[in-house]
């Protein structure tokens, strides 16, 4: 498959349009209305969902069905001291990357399929499961993701066939004990003392060294405007990861068990639940093997990288969590990203987003 430079110009039309107007998880509205302009343009056949943003397309006729995923939402973060939607993810990269395999297939002779997911809310950690509900992965054999990865783990020109996700899980709690005046300490029950008490409790938790987690708290809060009332409510949040998932299984257990002893300890009420949970990547040796090639073959052996192990997550992998006879594994292109992924001012090498697409065609292409 020869470069094409229109396909390149026109990646980079669709990347900047996208990175131009991101919009948060379940909100992709607009964005899914763009996507689904370009596939009429294309007059490529979807579908899109009454109750659900993003949409599947489709390609080549056929029993056998080979599927490609992009996440389409950003996140809302700071930036320059501004609350907005921020495509800090990259997920506006990995949009134009597919649009760009698409457009590199979509005059091919496929005797198969090519599914095209175009997948809301991965921010939330739930919007692969909507689209597994909806039916986007039914019938597919092979499933292949792409993302774009921080100058630390590869530089721009090189490309992995596989990235393997840690799990992640997030606890929110709330801690309800007695207010009392500052004067009066012994009146009350401070939840300060428990939130206290639990970051000292989480770092007690100790797995083998030979494991890759980490076990955080990523929000605090307790008391109010009035700095001599002592305060009884309080709220937190802790963020456990792992690079299996039996790990975190095993963290999960032992934070409850923690949180459980602080709140006879302490004679306090402390409630929590576990939220936005994503697996761990489970990686197929024939995905990564169908990747691996399709990288030689576009940007040759010396650009070829190993496997990238990283502690971040993504609902990719419930496609095949949920659906354990797909054989699946998202490809790590190098772009010079920097500081790294969900930093407000993350920049690349645009350039990388062409070979992105130009490796998702061939990959798509001989993958069966």
């Amino acid at each position: 498959m020869r470069e094409d430079k229109q396909v390149e110009q026109q990646i980079q039309e669709w990347f900047s349009h996208f990175h131009a107007n991101p919009e948060v998880s379940g909100k992709e509205v607009e964005t899914t209305a763009k996507i689904a302009s370009i596939l009429d343009e294309l007059a490529v056949a979807y579908k899109t969902f009454d109750d659900l943003t993003g949409l599947v397309a489709e390609i080549g006729s056929g029993l056998e069905v080979i599927a490609v995923r992009a996440d389409i939402d950003a996140l809302w973060q700071e930036v320059d001291g501004v609350y907005k939607a921020n495509h800090s993810c990259g997920h506006d990269a990995n949009i134009s990357m597919v649009l760009g395999a698409l457009l590199y297939l979509r005059n091919q002779s496929l005797t198969k399929r090519i599914r095209f997911i175009f997948q809301p809310s991965e921010e939330k950690g739930n919007g692969s499961i909507s689209m597994i509900e909806r039916g986007a992965v039914d019938d597919v054999s092979f499933l292949f993701g792409v993302h774009l990865r921080p100058v630390e783990e590869l530089p721009f020109g090189k490309v992995s066939p596989a990235i393997h996700h840690g799990a992640g899980v997030f606890c929110e709690g709330l801690i309800e004990g007695i207010d009392a005046h500052g004067a009066r300490p012994h009146q009350g029950k401070n939840s300060i003392d428990v939130l206290v008490a639990i970051h000292q409790m989480i770092k007690s938790i100790y797995e083998s060294p030979f494991e890759s987690y980490s076990v955080k708290l990523t929000n605090m809060h307790a008391g109010g405007e009035s700095l001599n009332i002592i305060p009884g409510k309080g709220t937190f949040a802790i963020d456990v990861r792992a690079q299996s998932n039996v790990v975190l299984n095993r963290l999960q257990d032992k934070v409850n068990e923690g949180l459980a002893q602080l709140k006879t300890m302490y004679g306090v009420e402390i409630t929590w639940k576990w939220n936005d949970y994503t697996p761990a990547a489970e990686v197929s040796e024939e995905a990564v093997a169908f990747a691996d090639a399709a990288i030689r073959k576009v940007v040759g052996e010396e650009f070829v990288a190993p496997a990238v192990i990283t502690s971040g997550s993504d609902d990719f992998h419930f496609y095949t969590i949920k659906n354990p006879s797909i054989k699946a594994t998202m490809i790590g292109v190098g772009a010079n990203m920097t500081p790294g992924l969900h930093h407000p001012k993350m920049t690349f090498e645009r350039d990388a987003l062409g070979i992105g697409a130009r490796v998702l065609a061939v990959t798509l292409l001989q993958a069966k």
